[in-house]
């Protein structure tokens, strides 16, 4: 006989208040909205958000991947984004995906406000180039990686998942709750993982939507505080309070494990902004003193826009001759800014102050 599997049925939205705003709960949820604040307010102090996004969104890219097993390197990903795509690997195009789904959730949440289930389709067809959307064939079964047990079994039918997604949705639309959002998300996270509406990517869909929904509900400006460094860290307890909480209807230890996973990533995250901008302000002075002549401040900016720059990116954003993008690049190099490095027939130019940064 085959091994049965729980199964659960799965409620809508929202859980009952009483169960989802314990005091402890209501402590730990000032304290993420605390930390969450100081990292919106330190963002801005970054003159170039684009900096700030390139370089956080492909960190989250490369650890959203890993808690899904899917391994690459930074230097792989910033070669892959300079240089042809069809010369990288699997692992790093899956990698690639993700951030460019990223842009395109924050650019459709931007333009329209909300997002809509079709939005979520397409979000997660972007992750993985395929568009088999919504499960309609039974049988997904979560399993425990080790012993190969069964521990969830999300619902099955597509027209059951469909009503769950549009109940989902509806909820994350709100913003006239005065239930704080951040308690909001953390219940949002655990409705939309165990829905688990698709084949493969519903992990890294539902962490896209983490961080649009703190965008939508003006608690950041910009796509830069992601939760997979913490989720990585503490996978086990992760998957644990997320089967516990679907066994035992009781939300309190979810929701500070989520909590405390904001907190944490903010106070992290703000570390890393002001590395990057002492490193910029470094970067800045060193080349006004030694190479003045070529000093721009948008050609300082590119090199932590891109990481991995090439004579091309310099020609485009400042507007001049290939000859003229070669001495500048050449000259930064001169002064130990930039380092180059040859992957096939393309020359990159490597911000070496700025990659150690981001790989910390």
């Amino acid at each position: 006989m085959g091994q049965k599997a729980p199964q659960y049925i799965l409620e809508k939205l929202p859980p009952l208040r009483e169960k989802v705003e314990t005091i402890e709960i209501l402590r730990q949820t000032n304290k993420a909205a605390a930390a969450l604040a100081e990292l919106k307010g330190i963002a801005k102090t970054i003159p170039n958000q684009a900096m700030l996004i390139n370089a956080i969104v492909l960190q989250e890219a490369k650890d959203s991947s890993e808690i899904e097993n899917i391994i690459t390197t930074q230097d792989e990903l910033y070669k892959a984004l300079a240089i042809n795509k069809s010369k990288i690997s699997s692992e790093t195009k899956e990698v690639v995906n993700y951030r460019k789904a990223i842009f395109y959730a924050y650019e459709t949440a931007k333009q329209q406000g909300f997002l809509k289930v079709n939005d979520i389709i397409d979000i997660q067809q972007q992750l993985v180039d395929n568009i088999a959307g919504i499960r309609s064939t039974p049988g997904t079964v979560l399993k425990n990686d080790t012993t190969g047990e069964i521990v969830y079994t999300p619902p099955q039918d597509k027209a059951e998942i469909i009503e769950l997604l549009s109940n989902f949705i509806k909820h994350y639309n709100e913003t006239d709750n005065d239930l704080s959002p951040l308690i909001n998300l953390a219940i949002l996270h655990h409705q939309f993982e165990s829905i688990h509406p698709f084949y493969d990517g519903n992990g890294r869909t539902g962490r896209i939507l983490n961080i649009i929904y703190l965008i939508l509900n003006d608690l950041i400006d910009v796509p830069i505080l992601y939760l997979s460094s913490y989720i990585i860290e503490n996978k086990p307890e992760y998957y644990r309070l997320l089967n516990q909480t679907n066994r035992t209807g009781k939300w309190e230890e979810w929701i500070i494990f989520m909590l405390k996973a904001i907190e944490f990533t903010s106070k992290d995250t703000i570390e890393k902004i002001t590395k990057i901008k002492n490193q910029l302000d470094r970067t800045i002075q060193k080349v006004q003193i030694e190479a003045p002549k070529i000093y721009k401040k948008e050609l300082v900016e590119l090199l932590f826009e891109q990481p991995y720059s090439k004579i091309e990116f310099v020609v485009k954003k400042l507007k001049v001759e290939r000859k003229a993008a070669s001495r500048y690049l050449k000259e930064l190099e001169k002064i130990g800014i930039i380092e180059s490095q040859k992957v096939g027939r393309e020359t990159l130019y490597i911000n070496k102050g700025l990659i150690e940064i981001l790989k910390q």
